[in-house]
């Protein structure tokens, strides 16, 4: 499986930052953003991965990011022309997926938990399902894409409802089947004069092709200066968890005592 990070756009929610860099570079506590996205890809063991970013901050992603050898994989670029949102963005990818199923992440998704599992399940579900997507509980679910659910299928999604009928939410990174292209090519553009993923997957779930998993650590995306500040907060909160784990550790390792840690819920 080949992975795909979709880090163009404007950014226009985080101006002034956003004049003079993508968002996807902004700093999100001591990493750039689109630095979690990479490490979320390479921790499921996706080596392959394409960033799709518009031609005027090609070279400022290449200078941060290389061949992507820093993180162990292998990164291609490819520029999105213009700003017809992600499904035109996805469409930059088909030749890159080279007829495989694929995973997208959207460049400003904070993921902190391991996917591998989420990943695995797609190759026993995809005898029966066209795409999946990860979900999750949201406390301001409107203003994300709001999903409903039976069993293992997605039910129902809708982008931003002023009304939400649930309180999960597409988080942002999908596993597709390659047929998806040939979907992409046909959407109409919507009420935002966009080409909408969210159409694509809104089709998938009327067909009954659409399956999930549930993220059950904390997520979030980085689209505001409220977001952005969360980001941060999630991680520095991360880093010390982790620090006080490895203390915790090292004195039960000194007093002769070994402990074994829990492992971790599967997607």
């Amino acid at each position: 499986m080949r992975g795909v990070i979709l880090a163009g756009g404007h950014g226009k929610r985080l101006n002034p930052l956003t004049i003079i860099t993508n968002k996807h570079l902004l700093p999100v506590y001591k990493k750039p953003m689109i630095y979690y996205p990479i490490e979320t890809l390479a921790k499921v063991g996706i080596k392959d991965i394409l960033i799709v970013t518009s031609g005027e901050y090609l070279g400022h992603f290449y200078k941060l990011l290389k061949t992507g050898e820093e993180f162990g994989v292998k990164l291609h670029y490819e520029i999105q022309e213009g700003n017809e949102g992600t499904g035109a963005a996805l469409l930059c990818a088909e030749e890159f997926a080279r007829g495989d199923e694929f995973m997208v992440i959207l460049g400003d998704n904070i993921v902190t938990e391991d996917l591998t599992s989420f990943v695995k399940d797609f190759e026993t579900e995809k005898e029966d399902f066209s795409a999946k997507i990860l979900i999750t509980q949201s406390d301001n679910p409107k203003l994300y894409g709001v999903v409903e659910f039976k069993k293992n299928q997605i039910t129902r999604l809708v982008e931003k409802p002023q009304v939400p009928f649930s309180n999960y939410v597409n988080t942002g990174l999908w596993i597709f089947k390659p047929e998806v292209f040939d979907l992409l090519k046909n959407m109409k553009l919507s009420t935002r004069n966009e080409y909408e993923t969210t159409d694509v997957l809104h089709h998938y779930a009327e067909q009954g092709q659409l399956t999930y998993g549930i993220l059950t650590s904390k997520w979030t995306d980085a689209g505001t200066f409220e977001q952005l500040y969360e980001a941060t907060v999630l991680m520095k909160e991360l880093e010390e968890k982790e620090k006080k784990e490895i203390e915790k550790d090292h004195v039960y390792q000194s007093s002769g005592v070994r402990t074994r840690k829990p492992s971790a819920q599967p997607v």
